[in-house]
This record gives structure tokens, C-alpha cells and sequence, in this order.
């Protein structure tokens, strides 16, 4: 423990456990309401945010916040005018923000190191002033989770249903894909633009393997990010390895491990063996 005497390992640290928190929590909407793809699209948005900011010169998490939020909404709104299917809007959008940040890199008249660090995560180089904007930015997300817990659990299971009941549904739905988009902003730099969907994936998917009830899957799944997120970044220090490739690969073992042991594919394998023997006996 005493490589927490450095100053870089405290932040890595506490930037880890915020990713671990907020990624887990909107992650849970996101699988449960098979969003899984837009999560994708949304973080490979991010690069061409996050390098039209160094072009710009501005805070690259400012510009990465707006380039996103504009590829959710614009992901939303083409796919709600019903013109084109959902997948079609979101590899449209894939495509051309990742062109555009291709196109801003080679705007700029010199090579910047900086750049590529967000496209592959460096969580050890994170500074105080990214803690800062994790923390506010991840604090609003949490609060808004918690103001309309109950909206948002029910647009995630039945859009349909819910504006029925008076909901506004359609709403509810940008607003998450909004939270989706500010979760993504303050991943990038501790896994990097191309990892960071996994992050909103597999911790949700894991707790998923364990628990059919709503409120436990989301709790299993805050353990199953914050411990992927703290053992990866040890053993990424430990292995002198990337960071980002380290936190990832250590959530995708557990996955493996939930799958192995899951109680829902026990539940399925006994009503599988019941439902042959019933059919056996009937014939």
C-alpha cells in the first residue's frame, strides 16, 4: 500500500472509484434498456470532441461534453423520426465524429501526446482539476438518477407504457441518453475513448448474471465497477501494463466468473432438465 504515498496514485485512485460509481449506475439503464450500441457510438463521439478542443485550445472536457451531448441528441432524434433504424442512425454518427476528429488532429501543426492519451486511457496522469470535474459532473448524474429513480426505471422497461400513464417519455429517454453522455466525458481519461462503452457494459451485464431484481442489480453492479476499476489500476501499477486495457480486462474476468456461477442459468438449466422430463413422460 505504499505506492499511496504518491500524489498520482491518490487521484488515479479516487478517479477510478468515481468512474467505478457513475459508469455502474447509468450502465445499468443502459443494458437494461439495450442502449449498449449508442454507448459506443456516443464514447467514439468523444474523440472528435476531445480533439477539436486541443485545436481550439479549449478545456478538452468542455468540448468533449458538448460534442456528445449533440451526438446523443442527434442519435435520438434521427432514430425517433422513425426515417431510419436505430443501429443505421447510431453507425452514422460513429462514423462521421470519428472523421472529424481524424480531420482536427490533422488541422493541428504540431503532434500532441495529450490527444492520444485520451483515445487509450491514462489514469495516472490525471489531474486535480479532471477530479474536480469528475466529481461535478458525476455528482449531477448521481443526483439526477436519484430525483427520478423511479421515471427513469420505468422508461427504461416500457417507454411505451410509461407515456401512457403521463410520463414524459420521450424526455426521459434524451435525459438518459444525456447521462449517458456525461458518463462517457468523464471516463475517457482514466480508460481511454475506445474502452470506455465497455465500462458502461460490463459491470451492468455482470450484476445481470446475479440478481432479477432491479435495485440489487444496480448495487452488485457499483461493487462489480468500483472493484474493477481499484484492482485494475493496482495491478495495471503493479504489471506495469495500460491502465485502461488492465480496468476492462479485470471487469470482463468477473463477467466470466458471474456467468460461470450465475443462479439464473442454475434457474434455467432446472426448468430446461424439467420441461425433457415432462415431455418424456408425456411421450
Amino acid at each position: 500500500m505504499e505506492i499511496l504515498a504518491y500524489t498520482f496514485m491518490q487521484r488515479a485512485l479516487l478517479a477510478s472509484v468515481i468512474i467505478g460509481v457513475v459508469c455502474a449506475v447509468i450502465g445499468t439503464y443502459v443494458v437494461l434498456r439495450g442502449l449498449s450500441f449508442i454507448g459506443a457510438g456516443i464514447a467514439h463521439a468523444s474523440f472528435g470532441g476531445v480533439a477539436l478542443g486541443f485545436l481550439l485550445g479549449v478545456n478538452p472536457f468542455l468540448s468533449a461534453i458538448i460534442f456528445c451531448l449533440l451526438t446523443a441528441w442527434g442519435i435520438g432524434w434521427t432514430s425517433a423520426k422513425g426515417e431510419i433504424k436505430e443501429d443505421t442512425a447510431i453507425g452514422i454518427f460513429f462514423a462521421s465524429t470519428m472523421a472529424l476528429g481524424v480531420l482536427f488532429i490533422g488541422l493541428m501543426k504540431a503532434y500532441n501526446v495529450d490527444l492520444f492519451g485520451y483515445l487509450f486511457g491514462s489514469v495516472l496522469a490525471v489531474t486535480e482539476q479532471d477530479i474536480w470535474l469528475s466529481l461535478t459532473i458525476g455528482g449531477a448524474v448521481l443526483l439526477t438518477v436519484v430525483v427520478l429513480y423511479k421515471e427513469l426505471k420505468f422508461v427504461t422497461f416500457d417507454q411505451e407504457m410509461a407515456a401512457v400513464e403521463g410520463l414524459p417519455a420521450t424526455g426521459l429517454y434524451f435525459l438518459l441518453l444525456s447521462l449517458m453522455a456525461l458518463t462517457v466525458v468523464i471516463s475517457i481519461k482514466v480508460v481511454g475513448v475506445i474502452l470506455v462503452s465497455a465500462l458502461l457494459v460490463i459491470p451492468p451485464a455482470t450484476a445481470y448474471q446475479l440478481s432479477d431484481d432491479f435495485n440489487k442489480m444496480m448495487l452488485d453492479s457499483i461493487v462489480v465497477g468500483v472493484g474493477s476499476a481499484v484492482v485494475g489500476l493496482f495491478l495495471s501499477y503493479w504489471l506495469d501494463v495500460a491502465s485502461g486495457a488492465t480496468i476492462v480486462l479485470t471487469a470482463t474476468t468477473l463477467f466470466f466468473l458471474a456467468a460461470i456461477l450465475s443462479p439464473r442459468r442454475r434457474m434455467l438449466r432446472k426448468r430446461r432438465l424439467a420441461l425433457i422430463e415432462e415431455i418424456r413422460k408425456a411421450s
